[in-house]
């Protein structure tokens, strides 16, 4: 991950919830009406682990009620990674209203909703979840004085594979994965027959179709996505052979941003499935080729101004974006941690593959652990 600098102004609907207007000032009431104008017969509630994956369970619609926007509704916390111990596994998950859309993935009409996770005892927010994590963070924002709202901007890349096979034994260890579009298979002799138009090695970056096979794939990705309440700016192949594809949200704040960042990736999963392919958002997936980074795009902002803008500063940043990147850089080590935490994960931070390899900051360089886009000049 190699966080940056967003200096975009947004309009005034930017920073807003980018819902449907179905869900858009979304109350209990207006949910209810969600689940009967729109048939619904299941309820599906979702919530974060502490590693960032989904977890959901789903409940009839005739089960639903408003009391599940106050006094939660039960799971085992013990059999979630990184919560409970058994002794003391009964948690509440509390579902956040302004979350509810249809959701993307199911074919039983279905209404989704994410939810927050409460300790049943202290009917408090529970410290280990990563949602109410982000929302400590933006409260101690405010309270601070320093800026009234952050912006985050992911651009989350990621593989469309046409197989992943991995095993281990006591003898052997291994992992594979295909791509009909990957270069590997240019004197592939199948059944079908090979018609070329491969992308090479680090030369997948916006060709045109028949090279990009997932063209439709991606627009139909996008489709759910905008249809889900999530703004699209772009999508395109990225630079990898066998199918590697970047799709862009519009950023927002900072929950906001990570609900809307695990949809994402749900629908992304989905999709593929439903093409009889998988999506994998592994970090180095092959050897030799560009890996899937997740650059962040940041800003403050107080009153309606960037407070990372000076028109007279270096790439346009003024004294306050320099002092937050400092701090990105001095706590580099510790984010680590979670930005590149795994084996797989390090295996892109090298160089030749535009990956952030050096603990700097700078204008246009890719290279850089902290780039500032010079795309444009807005503020």
């Amino acid at each position: 991950m190699s966080p940056q600098a967003k200096r975009s102004r947004p309009t005034p609907a930017r920073g807003q919830r980018a819902s449907s207007p179905e869900t858009r000032k979304a109350t209990p009431g207006t949910v209810r009406e969600l689940i009967k104008s729109r048939e619904l017969v299941m309820v599906d509630f979702k919530f974060v682990d502490l590693p960032g994956t989904w977890q959901h369970f789903s409940i009839p619609a005739q089960e639903f009620s408003e009391e599940l926007f106050t006094d939660g509704i039960g799971f085992d916390g013990s059999s979630i990674r990184g919560f409970q111990q058994i002794h003391e596994s009964d948690m509440l998950l509390v579902a956040d209203a302004s979350t509810a859309i249809v959701d993307p993935a199911c074919v039983v009409p279905t209404l989704s909703l994410v939810c927050n996770v409460v300790d049943p005892v202290t009917r408090k927010p529970y410290t280990r979840d990563p949602r109410y994590i982000a929302q400590k963070a933006e409260r101690y924002l405010t309270e601070s004085g320093l800026a009234d709202i952050s912006y985050w901007g992911p651009e989350a890349e990621f593989f469309i594979f046409d197989s992943i096979r991995f095993d281990a034994g006591a003898q052997f260890c291994y992992h594979y994965v295909d791509s009909d579009e990957g270069i590997w298979n240019s004197g592939t002799d199948t059944a079908s027959p090979n018609l070329g138009h491969r992308p090479r090695w680090k030369e997948g970056y916006f060709p045109v179709a028949p090279a990009d096979t997932l063209q439709d794939i991606r627009s139909e990705i996008v489709l759910k996505m905008i249809e889900s309440g999530i703004s699209v700016e772009v999508h395109h192949h990225e630079v990898a052979t066998g199918g590697q594809n970047e799709i862009d949200m519009r950023f927002g704040p900072l929950t906001q941003m990570a609900d809307h960042l695990l949809l994402y990736k749900y629908i992304i999963k989905n999709v593929a499935r439903v093409h009889g392919k998988t999506a994998t958002f592994m970090p180095k997936p092959l050897y030799g080729d560009n890996g899937s980074g997740m650059h962040c795009h940041q800003s403050l902002w107080k009153g309606g101004k960037n407070l990372f803008f000076d028109a007279n500063g270096y790439a346009l940043l003024s004294q306050t974006a320099k002092w937050y990147i400092g701090g990105l850089l001095a706590h580099s080590p510790a984010l680590l941690a979670l930005c590149a935490p795994t084996t797989n994960s390090y295996r892109r931070l090298v160089p030749g593959f535009e990956a952030p390899v050096n603990l700097i900051y700078s204008q246009r360089n890719r290279s850089a652990g902290v780039r500032i886009p010079m795309y444009s000049a807005s503020r």
